[in-house]
């Protein structure tokens, strides 16, 4: 090695360290707070699960109003998420977060008045409009942020706050239902949505105030570490070259079109499982609100640890579709093996819990990755109303899965026949991004 080449490695490896230096600080900033709203958010997205299991004696509904309660919260996803990110685009991540987490936590509180399906209905749309634009905004948030090879990392450890949800949400839905059951004379499902509510308003306010909408914004930042930043992003730019930057050739894009198809297909899956664990361990044998809670918070724990390590190794070997596509055929596979023991008499609980908690964990840890894709083909304002385009149609599975494994659980007394059918979808997802998405590698891997 010439001394020409030792300065450029030494150089590049003091980059290298500097940039590492100053991402630490912008992860330890950013993502604590963000992996907090979101685990607020989806505990009262998703509290529903453990309300029913007292709620529905209580309120004398079906299997079938139900479902289709836990998946009308999508509806007003699809209807509200692309405006809300135009919008975040405009006046900033700060207010835009704010809005959406004091609204959300409101709606929460409201379920708890509930006495009509139509009424139920009416609150799980309005909580859907609420969040809608949180999940996809946080997205485009750290696009501005981050580089496209350190997004898998970022967005993994960010979605694994859902995981983290479920692992606190089932002991606390459990502990809660129980033990506030007719204190002040209401029941414990009612106390659910007022204590998980509370949190979120509170959690808004500290949002306007804490949040910075970018980087050349941070005061937390010097002026030099603000300039690596601008400079990593400006970089990344380049080496990703021409992307689509006009949001009006979205629904043109064959690209897009095949994204919202490969998530569709994956968020049937994460949806069918998100709103049917509580009652699939419950089928499985296990009678305590409290026991159930704290088994699928054991399968969440793992749901988190394969969203993190997913992503990180995405990240570290520069790939995204085997990352994708294993983790999502193992969770189908596991889904498949789930529905066949559910429908067979004198099946060991243990084996069908293992089964659950492998489809959890293989569907949540193909999610951060999917996220790498879309910055690959789209930019600027394309960015930000394609992510929110991708994630409002695709959670259109967050509706459909729900209901339908409703109206089989009415039909048959079984969730088998629909799970299959569910099985069938995802791996459907992972085949799609293999045959149909190229080879991607990092920009920045592929020039040196």
């Amino acid at each position: 090695m010439t001394a020409t080449e030792q300065n450029a490695s030494v150089c590049s490896g003091a980059d290298t360290s500097l940039e590492d230096s100053v991402y630490r600080k912008v992860s330890w900033r950013l993502l604590p707070f963000l992996c907090i709203l979101w685990v607020l958010a989806w505990l009262d997205r998703v509290n529903i699960g453990f309300a029913k299991l007292q709620m529905l004696d209580t309120l004398k509904f079906s299997e079938a109003v139900y479902g289709l309660g836990a998946g009308i919260f999508f509806l007003g996803y699809f209807f509200f998420e692309v405006p809300s990110n135009a919008l975040l685009q405009k006046i900033g991540a700060k207010k835009t977060i704010m809005r959406i987490t004091i609204g959300w936590g409101i709606i929460c509180i409201l379920q708890s008045f509930v006495t009509t399906p139509t009424q139920f209905y009416v609150l799980r749309f309005l909580l859907g409009a609420f969040e809608a634009g949180f999940y996809p905004g946080i997205i485009l948030y750290l696009t501005y942020w981050y580089p496209s090879t350190r997004r898998a990392r970022a967005f993994g450890t960010f979605m694994s706050a859902s995981a983290i949800a479920g692992v606190l949400g089932g002991p606390l839905a459990g502990t809660i239902m129980t033990s506030m059951d007719g204190v002040g004379g209401h029941h414990g499902w009612q106390w659910l949505f007022v204590i998980e509510g509370v949190p979120s308003i509170a959690a808004g306010v500290v949002a306007f105030f804490y949040m910075t909408d970018r980087p050349e914004q941070a005061g937390w930042l010097s002026v030099s570490e603000k300039q690596v930043v601008q400079n990593i992003l400006e970089q990344d730019k380049r080496a990703l070259g021409e992307r689509g930057h006009d949001w009006r050739t979205l629904f043109r894009n064959p690209k897009v079109w095949l994204l919202i198809a490969i998530f569709f297909c994956l968020l049937c899956a994460n949806s069918a499982l998100t709103f049917w664990i509580p009652t699939i361990i419950r089928d499985s044998g296990f009678g305590s609100t409290l026991v159930i809670g704290w088994i699928a918070a054991f399968a969440y724990v793992f749901g988190a640890a394969g969203m993190i390590l997913n992503g990180a190794h995405s990240d570290r070997n520069k790939e995204v579709r085997w990352h994708f596509a294993i983790p999502a055929g193992c969770g189908a596979l596991a889904l498949a093996a789930l529905a066949a023991m559910l429908g067979l008499p004198g099946v060991a609980p243990a084996f069908t819990m293992a089964a659950m908690v492998i489809a959890l964990a293989g569907t949540m840890s193909a999610i951060p990755v999917f996220w790498q894709l879309p910055s690959l083909y789209l930019t600027g304002s394309a960015a930000a109303i394609g992510v929110a385009l991708i994630n409002s149609v695709s959670n259109l599975a967050g509706f459909g899965a729900p209901y339908v494994l409703g109206l089989v659980k009415t039909a048959t007394g079984s969730l088998s026949p629909g799970l299959y059918l569910v099985a069938v979808i995802e791996l459907l997802a992972a085949v799609l991004v293999i045959l149909r998405i190229a080879h991607v590698r990092s920009p920045r891997n592929a020039n040196r």
